[in-house]
């Protein structure tokens, strides 16, 4: 037997072993694509750990009745996990002393584009809002540079994005504002606004989609709601929200990214059900009839 005949029998039991461990690692890596392996990413992978703030509706509270925390549930029942909060006020350090402190595994609603955590795909789109009473004469109001609120009392929470909107086209004069930075367990500027408003300390206000749905829904009577979709100058005023994970977490980005698109349509009745104003790519309204499609 030449060597090289030697050299090809010893090479073929060699390429043979090699072949058994590429398919096992195929066969691993397949199953983390598909988030099933996450012992390496999740403390506790039989348990759903959520980060949270304890009072700060409509998003979440320590009760469960946020429509973050029955997306939570609507995921958990999916993956067949228990639930766990870390419930942190949502302010200065809450990504650092909970997320990134590995004391829970995602925060269920993150703006698309900031980079203190890493995003999934997101599950909604929406933008900050006017807010004003039925027969206000405000309803059909769609920018703030029209001219009918010259003049008028706006409550804005100061430093959000439609701030710098509303002092270009000189509104800032007569507006109320509100804190950003506060403890949401003792406070809410979105409870302080909308109180206001309907005591007719100002007349009209500005807050998030969310918070303006969900608070216009609860008045009596309902006030109206205008997503501030066409201002031509000043900061974006429409985000696109997922959830944020870790950077190092592929695994379970990628299981919360397949769970999104296939639940979609549970999503946005959550969200319907909150009064979030969801936009479409476009800009438009999404409908009851059109809530399947993803955002």
């Amino acid at each position: 037997m030449t060597y090289a005949t030697l050299k090809r029998y010893l090479l073929i039991p060699l390429l043979t072993v090699a072949a058994i461990l590429v398919s096992r690692n195929c066969v691993r890596a397949q199953s983390d694509n598909e988030g099933l392996d996450l012992s390496i990413e999740l403390v506790d992978p039989k348990v759903l750990r959520v980060c949270a703030d304890p009072r700060n509706l409509p998003f979440s509270n320590e009760k469960g009745e946020g429509f973050e925390n029955k997306l939570a549930e609507l995921f958990a029942a999916k993956l067949q996990k228990k639930i766990d909060y870390r419930y942190f006020p949502q302010a200065t350090g809450f990504v650092r002393m909970t997320l990134g402190a590995h004391r829970c595994d995602v925060i269920m609603g993150f703006p698309q584009g900031d980079d203190l955590v890493q995003g999934t795909n997101p599950y909604y789109r929406t933008a900050y809002a006017l807010i004003s009473k039925q027969n206000s004469g405000l309803e059909d109001v769609k920018v703030l540079e029209d001219a009918r609120l010259k003049g008028k009392h706006i409550g804005i929470v100061a430093g959000t994005p439609p701030a710098t909107n509303m002092a270009a086209n000189g509104l800032m004069v007569n507006a109320k504002p509100y804190p950003l930075m506060i403890d949401t367990r003792v406070d809410s500027s979105a409870e302080a606004m909308i109180s206001d408003l309907n005591k007719g300390a100002i007349d009209a206000a500005i807050l998030w989609g969310p918070m303006a749905g969900f608070y216009a829904k609860k008045a009596n009577p309902p006030l109206h709601v205008t997503p501030l979709v066409n201002e031509k100058t000043g900061p974006q005023l429409v985000y696109r929200i997922g959830m944020g994970v870790r950077r190092a977490d592929q695994n379970w980005k990628r299981l919360l990214n397949r769970l999104i698109q296939e639940s979609q349509p549970e999503i946005n009745k959550i969200l319907f059900d909150y009064g979030v104003p969801l936009l479409d790519e476009n800009n438009q309204p999404i409908t009851a009839e059109t809530a399947t499609k993803s955002p």
